[in-house]
């Protein structure tokens, strides 16, 4: 018999809302295991973040047991058997053990399930598919998943164009855990079929894609999964606009991260990703249907992606702080500039209308240039204090009125 392994000790094992939540499922011959992320983490000695839940009790049974506790219930996915647990300030997701009944790569119909096995036969990759009890720690591993983690291998469960033909979101899901925890390489078998069923890929909600690929692009560093995506032809599925010549920039730009100390930003390294042109930036964000803010927030870097040169804080004024520094760490140039917005507000203009009104000029077009002439010499100043702007207020009169 293999000997069991454990979860060592972890902060997340003793707090006080899992163990409610724990008690009142196990009570009166039920049973709960943590499954997935936070068992697989525990292992490798990273942080845990969110803690999920997996038990044979029907969903309605885990919503009777938890109230009767005193636990608040959110249904957050009730037709998938999914319902959110808050207590003690904790919340976690409890689903119903499951087996598909059927799938077109999109949706599953699914059929709940007594069997352990079994929920975890539908799961992606075999170090995803790990169970452990909360109280004692033991690990359940019914495909080899402890030893996939040890030997830094992502692997699909049984045969990997079946699990793609499942879910083929699982393709990009494949290359963002391989980067994370496939320290052997690419596992053959997954890779091949991951890369035979890439055309699939244009099936899937646009949504599901963004999230996927803005999630790969927060990695700590991105450049050889994304190298990999690209050579495979993936992106030529997704985001056909991809300049073909990206490494030079995503290069750079993890560089300026770097020496800067900046925390990844997956927008940033899309728009490194993307041509300096601002109208393809703003198409591809609203193929992807990413917000309206961020579809701006990609056509401003592009549009504006040659102006390193520009003072940092003139561009600040102009685009706003985190598109200038984003800019300034895509140009790669000079990244460290970004270090003169720490602490600095960008300022407004501390000069209106009506103050050229009351200096006698009719209110109208000349108002409106007077306005513009001032701000274009205050921003050139640096934006200097208030007695400086009328300084350069009576300047411009002066000027004008020759």
């Amino acid at each position: 018999m293999a000997p069991v392994t454990r979860l060592p000790d972890s902060a997340w094992r003793t707090r006080p809302g899992l163990r409610r939540i724990v008690r009142a499922l196990e009570a009166d011959g039920g049973a709960v295991k943590v499954v997935g992320g936070a068992v697989r983490d525990t292992l490798l000695g990273l942080p845990v973040t969110d803690v999920d839940l997996a038990t044979p009790l029907r969903p309605d049974e885990v919503t009777r047991r938890l109230e009767a506790a005193d636990i608040k219930v959110i249904p957050t996915g009730i037709a998938h058997g999914t319902v959110t647990a808050i207590a003690s300030g904790d919340a976690h997701e409890i689903t119903t053990l499951r087996r598909d009944v059927a799938t077109d790569g999109r949706r599953a119909t699914i059929a709940f399930s007594n069997e352990w096995r079994e929920d975890a036969a539908r799961r992606d990759f075999t170090i995803n598919a790990l169970y452990a009890e909360p109280a004692s720690g033991d690990v359940d591993d019914w495909f080899d998943g402890l030893a996939d983690l040890q030997a830094g291998r992502v692997r699909f469960i049984g045969d990997a164009a079946t699990r793609i033909a499942e879910d083929h979101l699982r393709i990009l899901r494949f290359y963002r855990f391989a980067a994370r925890f496939g320290t052997a390489g690419l596992d053959p078998a997954s890779h091949a079929a991951a890369v035979a069923a890439r055309s699939s890929l244009r099936s899937l909600s646009r949504e599901r894609v963004a999230d996927e690929l803005l999630k790969i692009l927060s990695l700590p560093d991105p450049r050889a999964i994304v190298g990999q995506m690209a050579a495979d032809g993936i992106f030529a599925e997704i985001v056909p606009e991809f300049d073909p010549g990206f490494a030079a920039r995503l290069d750079r730009l993890v560089a300026s991260e770097a020496r800067t100390e900046a925390a990844p930003a997956p927008l940033r390294r899309m728009a490194a990703l993307l041509p300096a042109d601002a109208a393809i930036a703003e198409q591809v964000a609203s193929r992807l249907r990413l917000s309206t803010r961020q579809r701006k927030y990609l056509g401003v870097l592009a549009a504006h992606c040659e102006d390193v040169e520009r003072p940092i804080r003139q561009l600040a004024y102009a685009v706003g702080g985190d598109a200038a520094r984003d800019i300034h760490l895509l140009g790669g140039e000079h990244p460290e500039q970004v270090r003169e917005l720490d602490g600095w507000a960008i300022p407004r203009l501390p000069l209106k209308g009506g103050d050229i009104v009351a200096r006698g000029v009719a209110a109208g077009p000349d108002v409106a240039r007077l306005l513009r002439a001032v701000e274009a010499a205050w921003v050139a100043e640096d934006f200097p204090d208030a007695a400086r702007v009328r300084d350069l207020l009576n300047q411009k009169m002066g000027r004008s009125s020759d």
